[in-house]
């Protein structure tokens, strides 16, 4: 068989499979889009809604999404449920040549999402080894559970032998310099990866302080390109090796644009892998008799408006004023779809969004009084949900500002983020810039 890839200017979003046969041959030609924008909506001449505060519901209908990396090309086995996360990978690593090495790096997290499944299952038996405190505290001041410590090394670990990995940063860690998840000392050499097409981003175990509720928890994971500028002279010596270093790490702090993939794992009723590749939303779901994540939803995508909202609204007398009479409005049906809001809150960002990936609505952590940045990390949890959210025909805000495009000048830099139903975010943007032109 010969497979035909052509990419035409003007051709309608969808996909049209042509299958032309001869005695000899069989041809397969796959019309495809250029990029992400056109991949679900149809371009337009209209600005995207974070790029004024005057957008109104059309605008994010017609917006493209906009990021600075290529969307892949896929195919109808991309779409059949059914199809493991292996031969996914494997059919999009044909299709996109350029992507082949990201077929490896998944596998890993494949593999990874399995093990910390096993260990988050298992954690409560008496005989277990991860149950109680580390006795550290990491760099957000939050106590370590054994469980934070165990997870995070095994996904290191895992990511790293790959061999695509150049830099890599944790919510675990300090500074994305620790690759081999030893114990930092005076003489501790930082590692980096020269040899690397990627940099990695994770929480390896968002919730963990749920896990002994028996409440969701999950990973978040976030795959940004290398740069190949990153290059350390061997012969250097104290500060001139700092300076390299310096820069070499630099790649961690990238916008959300960049991102050229980005996923996660719930483990829950089932343990799911959501993942996009900046070509749609597809979450698998794993077979425990076979061992191997099944693709169970293809292209998701989130209802354009909802009723329902996830909020801790504990907090809400010390939100902005736009967020707190946003909310007030939803819960009391004057807002502008005019329905009346239910709050369905788990305290897990990982199961909430999923949840709101599903059914729709409107998940948050604004920031307060007490966090005016908001609690959730901008890096590794802010901009990879956001991507999912984008992908899946849903906005992510800080109520200001597009979370996609911050670009973070500290790895564990805090962000305010509001994601979820197109309509309804676009009422919490609507706010702050009614607010802000007062």
């Amino acid at each position: 068989m010969i497979l035909l890839q052509i990419r035409l200017r003007g051709f309608s979003p969808r996909c049209d499979y042509i299958r032309l046969s001869t005695m000899k041959y069989s041809f397969v030609v796959l019309c495809a889009v250029l990029n992400a924008a056109t991949a679900f909506i149809a371009a337009g001449p209209q600005k995207p809604a974070f790029a004024s505060h005057t957008a109104t519901y059309a605008t994010i209908e017609a917006s493209p999404i906009e990021t600075k990396t290529k969307a892949p090309v896929f195919d109808e086995v991309c779409d059949t449920t059914g199809v493991t996360l292996t031969r996914f990978m494997n059919e999009v690593a044909m299709l996109n040549p350029e992507l082949r090495e990201l077929t490896t790096l998944f596998g890993a997290i494949d593999t990874a999402c399995k093990a910390i499944s096993n260990l988050v299952k298992r954690s409560q038996l008496p005989s277990s080894q991860t149950l109680g405190y580390q006795g550290e505290v990491n760099v957000q001041g939050e106590d370590q559970k054994k469980l934070d410590v165990i997870t995070n090394d095994l996904l290191k670990r895992a990511l790293r032998f790959t061999g695509r990995l150049g830099v890599l940063a944790s919510e675990e860690e300090d500074e994305p310099v620790d690759l081999i998840g030893q114990k930092k000392d005076e003489n501790q050499e930082i590692i980096i990866e020269d040899s690397g097409k990627y940099v990695a981003v994770f929480d390896p175990l968002d919730g963990s302080s749920n896990v002994d509720a028996g409440i969701p928890t999950g990973t978040i994971i976030g795959v940004y390109e290398h740069d190949d500028n990153c290059e350390i002279d061997p012969d250097c010596v104290d500060d001139d090796c700092t300076e390299q270093e310096a820069a070499c790490l630099a790649n961690t702090l990238q916008p959300g644009t960049n991102l050229i993939a980005a996923a996660y794992c719930l483990y829950s009723s089932s343990t799911f892998l959501a993942l996009t590749l900046g070509n749609g939303v597809y979450i698998f779901t794993l077979d425990e008799a076979i061992g191997e994540f099944v693709l169970s939803k293809p292209r998701v995508q989130i209802p354009r408006s909802s009723s329902i909202y996830s909020f801790n609204e504990a907090n809400l007398e010390m939100w902005d004023e736009p967020m707190r009479e946003t909310v007030l409005k939803w819960r009391e049906g004057t807002g502008k779809s005019g329905k009346k809001f239910s709050s369905r809150y788990i305290g897990s960002m990982v199961g909430d969004v999923h949840r709101t990936l599903l059914y729709g609505g409107v998940f948050g952590y604004p920031g307060d009084k007490k966090n005016p940045n908001g609690k959730l990390r901008l890096l590794y949890e802010g901009a990879p949900m956001s991507f999912i959210m984008e992908q899946a025909g849903g906005l992510s805000t800080t109520g200001k500002e597009r979370v996609m495009e911050i670009k973070p000048k500290v790895v564990h830099q805090r962000v305010p983020v509001i994601m979820g139903s197109a309509d309804d975010i676009q009422e919490v943007i609507d706010a702050y810039a009614a607010a802000e032109s007062k």
